[in-house]
């Protein structure tokens, strides 16, 4: 039986994995190689090898609502997209307020994990740490969880780039990226257009005589600011838009997607225009890129050629003379240096692992990877999610397939994803946030049912499906339910309006017409999740009349 677990990296996925190792009355040991927790969101002015870094302006591009755990909301005043110091502020009042803090042991970095002599009876692991003092020490534990991240080995492709040896001037990788400090009056080139590289064009132009964006493939940008002002991912992450997803072709969902981003700015005048649809990658969330590009701060140009001494060319045969510096937003390669290869099954580009959590290799599951996936949507209730998931199954509370059966799963979660995303080597994870977070519920029985919720809980059936999508419904009912997840769910609205009270505005006077074309729409999107259920399970509506019916004696 599992009892002492080896937690490693004490960012989100190791805090909430902390968290629920207690919950399951096991005994946690987190190792930080760190002087804190926060993982990516903790802040040096120097990157340290081996470790996610972040740059000085950095604000998360998740609202508050989205990002949360699902049994702590984010403070009301907090911003809904919050500056970096702000989320480890979070993260340290997640830890004190559940005690996590105790079973942290800081400036403690892992070497290597391996299998113990009697594993296969046992299934237990030596973890061998390195402290600050240089001291190694050796410990044995029941069960691992990994939480160590995928933003951690920059991924600098010279030899893509011939000629990079002649450069005069500075080139770096986006993760040595702390501040525009030292661009002013120069010429820039950013290589890569995802969000790190859209931010530090952005910032970079406030203060660089002129900047280049270079880029393979295009990208949809869209904003953060959605109609109303509203958080974009709080106005389109809900439960309505993915039964929409499920239920049209996927070629409809990017049309109606693509014409709605377009509306905003024409991806194709402003040179943005991608070779992928949409939904096919995870679009850069950039309000300020559109602006930059209009007023030829930002002057966005196709992939590097070849460089010249101080000269970047271009495919199209343009070119930019004197630059000064290059930065390299070129993505990261992921890796588990402390893990044995044996425990490691590769499935394609990606990291083969069972609800991408699970090596199908062990003997026993007692090895699990938390927070290692990416989906347009917050790590957070994503990891927790999944820590969840692993400590009922460390306990014993949940049963795994066999090993076959899991290498099948993974092999056609392989496919599923090739399919629906642009995979490569370096992006080879994504899945859908809702699908995930609704599949992983399933798993551990707290998934919300539409269908009960409507019969059982009308005001609430309505917020389930209307509103976003938010840790909390995974909070409503089953293991680990949390009775403030009613009310955090019926106020996540009044949070999100409450830093933007900073001065008093006569409102306007509600309408009619809005309550009531809001019910007949929930008429109609209620008639489609019946149909949607009925068509997938038609034995769910005889099996719950027969749960209403009254018994009879």
């Amino acid at each position: 039986m599992v009892h002492r677990v080896a937690v490693i990296g004490a960012g989100p996925a190791g805090l909430t994995s902390i968290k629920a190792c207690l919950e399951e009355g096991m005994v946690p040991t987190c190792f930080e190689s760190s002087d804190d927790m926060g993982g990516l969101w903790k802040f040096k002015e120097v990157s340290e090898p081996n470790r996610a870094s972040i740059y000085r302006s950095l604000t998360i591009n998740i609202s508050k609502e989205m990002m949360c755990y699902s049994d702590f909301p984010i403070p009301a005043d907090y911003p809904n997209y919050m500056h970096h110091s702000k989320i480890l502020q979070y993260f340290r009042m997640y830890a004190e307020h559940f005690k996590l803090l105790r079973h942290i042991r800081f400036q403690t970095s892992v070497k290597n994990v391996s299998q113990r002599a009697d594993f296969s009876r046992t299934g237990q692991w030596e973890v061998v740490t390195e402290n600050k003092n240089g001291q190694e020490e050796r410990h044995v534990f029941d069960a691992v969880i990994c939480c160590s991240g995928h933003y951690t080995y920059p991924n600098l492709p010279l030899k893509d780039f011939p000629g990079i040896e002649t450069f005069e001037g500075k080139y770096f990788h986006s993760w040595d990226y702390k501040g525009a400090e030292d661009m002013f009056g120069k010429r820039v080139v950013v290589i890569g257009i995802g969000n790190s590289g859209g931010d530090i064009a952005v910032e970079s132009s406030r203060v660089a005589k002129e900047v280049h964006l270079s880029t393979r493939r295009g990208a949809w940008v869209i904003r953060q600011v959605s109609e109303e002002g509203l958080p974009v991912d709080m106005k389109y992450n809900t439960r309505f838009v993915h039964i929409l997803f499920q239920l049209l072709p996927v070629n409809l969902i990017n049309w109606l997607g693509e014409k709605k981003v377009n509306a905003m700015y024409d991806h194709t005048m402003y040179a943005l225009k991608p070779t992928h649809r949409l939904f096919s990658q995870i679009p850069v969330i950039n309000d300020d890129l559109p602006f930059k590009i209009l007023s030829g701060s930002v002057i966005v140009k196709p992939n590097v050629k070849e460089i010249r001494g101080s000269t970047v060319v271009y495919d199209d045969g343009s070119a930019l003379e004197n630059v000064d510096t290059i930065v390299f937003a070129t993505g990261y390669s992921y890796d588990f240096p402390y893990l044995p290869s044996s425990a490691m099954y590769k499935s394609g580009h990606r990291l083969g692992l069972y609800k991408h959590i699970f090596s199908p290799n062990l003997e026993h599951p007692t090895l699990a990877v938390v927070g290692f996936i990416h989906a347009l949507g917050a790590i957070m209730p994503q990891a927790e999610m999944q820590a969840r998931f692993v400590a009922r199954v460390f306990k014993g509370n949940k049963k795994l397939p066999s090993n076959q059966a899991m290498i099948k799963a993974i092999e056609n979660d392989t496919k599923d994803i090739n399919k629906n995303y642009n995979v490569s080597k370096l992006t080879p994870l994504q899945v859908d946030f809702v699908s995930y977070m609704d599949e992983m519920a399933g798993e551990i029985g707290v998934r919300p049912s539409l269908l009960w919720l409507f019969f059982t809980d009308y005001p609430m059936f309505k917020k389930v499906l209307w509103g976003p999508v938010t840790s909390y419904q995974y909070r409503l009912m089953g293991p680990g339910k949390w009775e403030g997840a009613r009310r955090a769910i019926f106020t996540q609205f009044d949070r999100m309006f409450q830093p933007l009270k900073t001065r008093k505005v006569e409102e306007k006077e509600a309408s009619i017409a809005g309550p009531l074309i809001k019910l007949s729409l929930t008429a109609m999107a209620g008639g489609a999740a019946a149909y949607y259920v009925h068509v997938r399970n038609p034995a769910a509506f005889p099996a719950l009349l027969c749960k209403l019916r009254p018994q009879t004696v």
